[in-house]
């Protein structure tokens, strides 16, 4: 059993982790400050009886014994991380250096969820680990952009001062059961949009790419990284390269939630990538990790959840009306 500290434990990811890591026996910390964190995700791992939780803003200093470290805190959606710029930021910086403090004080192995952001709107495509990027640092989304960029710097200057052993990630789109109804991400608006039988939301022309990744193929790739023994920081991309049009996933949505929803198009939002898809080829060598669960496999799994979610909503409507 390790002791291992997740911040951010009450987001989507962060939830899926630790109940990946405390399923296999280990002892779990969680930290948020629920400022995109959803409370009923630390409500569920509080069965676990090795689950400890504390309610904290990584910006402010702490301490807490712990072997392993992931920093998952920061607001990930463009909806949280637009409403909140300088609270991103400052977790991106202060709460980086203050997880980066706790792993030295520890001994602690700290692995650092950066994101496929750092790329920009890539004029290389797909995106490998040595692509510097394409970033705005003044746009609507440079405070997730550079607040992750600037973290990663955090950590290999951590690395080479004290020899903290990070292990530095790039998530590219990631999705599955547990999301928020009300995200904002491409796939809960587009499933959500479907299910109702609303239009289908789509900024731009649809023709911009994304690769999205199944929630249970970032976890092994993951928990396999941080497991690597010896000095590996990276940056190391993890994705599915399995490269799709928004206007392609909406269709898929459509077709597999059984809709009849329009496809309605908007003006473009600003600094939205026009192309993203990973080079996956350093983790495969590495790890030999690789995505198992398809985009259409991974979208039902995902239709399902929420059309449970809309049938228990119907089903606590129509008790309070006929009380």
């Amino acid at each position: 059993m390790k002791r291992i500290l997740v911040t951010g434990a009450a987001g989507f990811i962060g939830y899926h982790l630790c109940l990946r890591l405390l399923e296999s026996g280990n002892s779990v910390i969680g930290y948020d400050n629920f400022i995109s964190g959803q409370r009923r995700h630390i409500d569920r791992l509080q069965g676990f009886e090795n689950f400890e939780f504390r309610e904290w803003d990584i910006t402010r200093p702490f301490k807490v014994a712990a072997e392993e470290i992931y920093n998952l805190a920061c607001p990930a959606s463009p909806l949280d991380y637009q409403k909140y710029p300088l609270e991103t930021l400052s977790t991106n910086f202060l709460g980086a250096l203050n997880v980066l403090e706790v792993a030295r004080e520890n001994g602690a192995k700290i692995l650092q969820t950066s994101t496929s952001e750092v790329y920009g709107d890539p004029l290389v495509h797909p995106q490998p680990e040595t692509y510097f990027g394409n970033v705005n640092p003044m746009g609507v989304r440079s405070c997730y952009d550079e607040g992750k960029r600037v973290a990663e710097t955090l950590f290999f200057e951590h690395h080479r001062q004290y020899g903290t052993p990070v292990r530095i990630v790039r998530i590219f789109n990631t999705y599955g059961p547990n999301m928020r109804q009300k995200d904002g991400r491409v796939i809960s608006n587009f499933i959500n949009q479907a299910l109702r039988g609303e239009d289908i939301t789509i900024y731009g022309d649809g023709l911009q790419t994304r690769s999205f990744c199944y929630i249970s193929d970032l976890l092994e790739g993951l928990i396999d990284i941080m497991d690597q023994s010896g000095d590996f920081p990276g940056p190391v991309n993890i994705g599915n390269p399995e490269e799709v049009t928004v206007k392609q996933l909406a269709a898929l949505v459509c077709e597999l939630a059984g809709s009849k929803s329009r496809l309605s198009f908007l003006p473009g939002a600003e600094d939205d990538p026009r192309l993203r898809k990973p080079d996956i080829t350093l983790i495969k060598e590495i790890l030999q990790w690789q995505p198992k669960v398809g985009i259409r496999e991974g979208l039902q799994k995902t239709i399902d959840y929420y059309a449970g979610i809309r049938d228990e909503e119907d089903r606590d409507i129509a008790a309070a009306d006929a009380v």
